[in-house]
């Protein structure tokens, strides 16, 4: 038994509808993930997270569920989810899927009874009013829905709802929903999952509390004690966009999350990578407590929703926008960005590599998103955080290998245009190329799995007096590793000044720079412009 086996781990993350179908209709499936556990495990990654695959009308991808405890048609049925925790288990794969407690789909049976009639049991399962509050929280899509409240013709009153008004918010301080949860729970805990990521944790959070976060906090306390009693493997991976100072409540004393999604280092990464300065990542490291023995932080380059830039002050978001997509229509929700990993960076291999040596570095479990390995792009002609979810390119064969289905009926079009159409950038090509970014993303990942320091040990920043590069080093039980990044394009040279180091030995870098692989700590090196250089390191007093 591995109980802490989410701080060495890397985790991948593919989007059900978008990855490979299997049965020609269009639609991604879960069989279609199953036969590809072989690429996510050579890869590198030894966890899978995948978006939502409940019953859902597929309004907010999924995200808008209908039934928990009911795989979608369109993605398989319960069979098809226990095959593919069988063979992910074989594969030495974990699982880890959504826990969507902060709302449900407006078409849920228990939506639909409440709106019925006042005095039925679901009414209590949703938060409602004759009259909506007149401070509440700004809508969490501005542009989109003018308030979180929104009238039910049918109920007659108000419901809240934090997303789209299609997804009606859950009373989590309601004994019988908790209930409802804890089933959930159970019985994907005992088809075989290892983990739950707890979408909107920071909203649902207030919820439970009536508005109150520290009351709320009790919830997570519940959720992991009930996980612990049963499974003590399973973890909860936590959305939790608050300041810094703030993750610690949500950590508790190893009672609460197990991870934590970092946005505040994802922010300050791309202000790092927009001022090609370490500083603001450097900062942002700082502010973040300690995170109890037995948590982390989890963090990530993409994801499935916009580039959140909302905590940068005015004029840093201005710099990353100006940086990584000046054209209006890449911008989202008056706050961030619908852009993928790659064309932000130009489709520039040395550049994407340099980003994704800064996020195996970081302390916490690296999150790869599916398709930012090869370098896919998004697509602009879609609608809001849609642009970033689109099929996965396998080959040059029809529709990208993704389906054989007619090219109208695919859940979203694949990318024939551009530099990053899927004739050029797919897996099959990738895979034959020795200097591919998937070549470069999986050296990485199968390194860093290997890096124990990271997931167990103690972290401290070195400060190497020049502001591009990011450098930080790992001890645990006697081992210690250096990981050194050069975020401009200038070729340094750098001087180590640590008295107690002996020796470098290479571990992992973005050329072979010396054929023994070996240092002094004495001796001058050179990181190239966007380079990376990781080190194990050797004392004297050994």
């Amino acid at each position: 038994m591995n109980s802490d086996w989410y701080k060495n781990a890397i985790i991948y993350q593919v989007d059900t509808a978008y990855f490979f179908d299997a049965n020609n209709d269009g639609i991604g499936d879960i069989s279609g993930i199953l036969k590809h556990l072989d690429y996510i495990r050579g890869l590198g990654a030894n966890a899978l997270w995948l978006t939502p695959f409940y019953l859902t009308p597929f309004r907010d991808d999924g995200y808008d569920v209908k039934d928990h405890l009911t795989v979608d048609p369109r993605f398989g049925d319960i069979a098809d989810m226990v095959m593919l925790l069988e063979q992910a288990e074989e594969m030495g794969l974990r699982v880890i899927i959504e826990l969507i407690l902060q709302h449900t789909s407006s078409e849920h049976r228990w939506f639909q009874e409440a709106r019925k009639d006042r005095h039925s049991p679901y009414r209590d399962y949703y938060i409602w009013a004759d009259e909506p509050p007149e401070n509440d929280d700004p809508p969490m899509f501005p542009g989109i829905e003018e308030s979180v409240w929104s009238w039910d013709e049918t109920a007659q009153q108000y419901y809240r709802h934090m997303f789209y008004h299609d997804e009606p918010d859950l009373n989590l301080a309601c004994p019988a929903v908790i209930n409802e949860i804890e089933r959930v729970i159970l019985y994907w805990l005992r088809l075989g999952v290892s983990g739950f990521r707890l979408d909107a944790a920071s909203h649902l959070i207030k919820q439970a509390g009536k508005g109150d976060v520290k009351k709320g906090l009790g919830l997570l306390n519940h959720l992991r004690n009930f996980v612990a009693v049963r499974h003590p493997e399973t973890i909860l991976l936590g959305e939790v966009d608050v300041p810094p100072q703030q993750y610690s409540d949500y950590f508790g004393d190893n009672d609460r999350l197990h991870m934590l999604l970092s946005f505040s280092l994802n922010k300050a990464m791309f202000l790092s990578f927009a001022h090609k300065d370490a500083r603001p990542l450097v900062k942002a490291l700082d502010d973040i407590p300690t995170p109890p023995a037995r948590a982390c932080l989890a963090n990530w380059l993409r994801n499935h929703d916009e580039l959140d830039l909302a905590g940068l002050s005015p004029a840093e978001r201005r710099d990353v926008i100006k940086e990584f997509g000046p054209e209006q229509d890449t911008h989202i929700y008056q706050r961030g960005l619908r852009r993928r990993l790659a064309s932000m960076f130009e489709n520039d291999t040395a550049k994407i590599a340099m980003a994704y040596s800064v996020l195996f570095s970081l302390p916490g479990t690296p999150i790869i998103r599916y398709g930012d390995e090869i370098g896919m792009s998004e697509n602009l002609s879609l609608n809001e955080r849609n642009a970033v979810r689109t099929p996965m390119q396998w080959d040059t064969t029809r529709n990208a290998g993704f389906s054989q289905a007619e090219r109208d009926k695919l859940i979203a079009p694949v990318m024939v245009r551009g530099p990053n159409r899927y004739r050029l950038v797919n897996v099959s090509k990738s895979q034959i190329q020795n200097h591919s970014l998937l070549h470069l993303v999986s050296n990485m990942a199968r390194t860093r799995l290997g890096c124990k320091e990271i997931g167990s040990g103690t972290h401290k920043i070195i400060d190497m007096k020049m502001p591009s590069l990011f450098a930080i080093r790992y001890d645990y039980d006697g081992d210690a590793l250096l990981m050194i990044t050069n975020l401009s394009d200038k070729k340094v040279q750098v001087e180590l000044n640590e008295p107690e180091i002996m020796m470098l030995t290479e571990l992992l870098a973005d050329e072979e720079y010396a054929k023994s692989g070996l240092l002094k700590a004495t001796d001058r090196f050179p990181v190239n412009g966007y380079g990376y250089r990781w080190f194990t390191l050797k004392f004297t007093h050994e």
